[in-house]
C-alpha cells in the first residue's frame, strides 16, 4: 500500500459538499468512485475538512491509500480522465504512511467572494454574493480586526449535528479587501468551526451594511451564544483557497 496526497480544486455548485451523504453526489463520492476503478478495489479518501453545498475550493487536500502501484504524473492524469470536469485534481504526491490531510494540517484559508455593485456578470454567479447596496469597507475592517486572534466563536458557528470537542479557535488574519467590484473577505486560521466563515462573512455584511456597528462585535464575540443577530452568509461565495502543513 502507498499513501498517496492530493490537492483538488471543485466546482461546488452541483455538489453536495464534500463528504459522503445519501442525500446527494458529493465530491468525496466522485473521488472515492474513480479512485476504486484505477484500483482495483474500493479506496477511501480522507479530506482536509468538510465544504457544504454550493461551496468551492481551490486548494482542498485529500490523502487516501492505493494497493496499485502508479507515478504521481500517471494517476494525475488519469483521474482527471475520469473525473468530471467540475473536479479536478492539480497535484499529487507520494506522502509518509502516517500523514494525515486533517489531522496535520496546521492553518487554512478561505475566500468569501461579494459583487458589490448593481448589476452582476452572469458568469460570476456562481462564485459570488451579489450585494447591490455600497457597502462601508473600513467599518468592515475594524470589525474585522476584533475577531482576530484566540477566541470562542461559539456565536459565529452553527449546530454541525456532531460533538465538537471546543469553540475555540485562533484566527490569524481576517481581511476584507477589494478590486473593482469584487470585494473578497480572507480568512486564514488554524481551524474552522462548522459554516464558522459564512457566519463571519454574513456579520462583516451586516457591518458593512450600517445594520450593526463594528463596536457590537466583541459584544456578540463575548455572549458565546449564537443567535439570529449572525446571518450565514450565502454558500456560492464561499471557497476553501489553501490548506498548509509543518514542512
Amino acid at each position: 500500500m502507498s499513501r498517496l496526497k492530493i490537492t483538488i480544486g471543485y466546482d461546488g455548485t452541483n455538489y453536495a459538499g464534500w463528504q459522503v451523504q445519501p442525500n446527494g453526489v458529493t465530491v468525496q463520492e466522485v473521488l472515492e468512485r474513480v479512485l476504486a476503478k484505477l484500483n482495483g478495489s474500493p479506496v477511501k479518501v480522507h479530506g482536509s475538512g468538510r465544504t457544504d453545498q454550493g461551496v468551492h475550493a481551490r486548494g482542498q487536500v485529500a490523502h487516501f491509500d492505493l494497493e496499485k502501484e502508479f507515478s504521481p504524473r500517471d494517476l494525475n492524469r488519469a483521474l482527471n480522465a475520469l473525473l468530471p470536469e467540475d473536479v479536478r485534481v492539480l497535484k499529487v504526491q507520494k506522502a509518509k504512511a502516517d500523514f494525515h490531510a486533517r489531522k496535520h494540517a496546521v492553518e487554512k484559508t478561505y475566500c468569501y467572494f461579494i459583487w458589490n455593485g448593481e448589476t452582476m456578470p452572469p458568469t460570476e454567479r456562481l462564485y459570488h454574493l451579489h450585494v447591490q447596496q455600497k457597502l462601508d469597507l473600513e467599518a468592515m475592517r475594524r470589525a474585522a480586526k476584533m475577531l482576530v486572534g484566540r477566541h470562542d466563536f461559539a456565536a459565529f458557528t452553527a449546530n454541525p449535528n456532531r460533538v465538537v470537542e471546543s469553540t475555540v479557535r485562533e484566527l490569524f488574519d481576517l481581511l476584507v479587501r477589494k478590486r473593482g467590484n469584487e470585494i473578497a473577505i480572507v480568512a486564514r486560521g488554524e481551524g474552522f468551526l462548522y459554516k464558522m466563515v459564512r457566519s463571519l462573512a454574513g456579520w462583516l455584511l451586516r457591518v458593512g451594511k450600517g445594520e450593526v456597528s463594528p463596536e457590537e462585535t466583541v459584544d456578540i464575540l463575548e455572549s458565546k451564544i449564537r443567535t439570529a443577530r449572525v446571518p450565514t452568509a450565502q454558500p456560492q461565495g464561499l471557497f476553501l483557497w489553501k490548506v498548509s502543513y509543518r514542512r
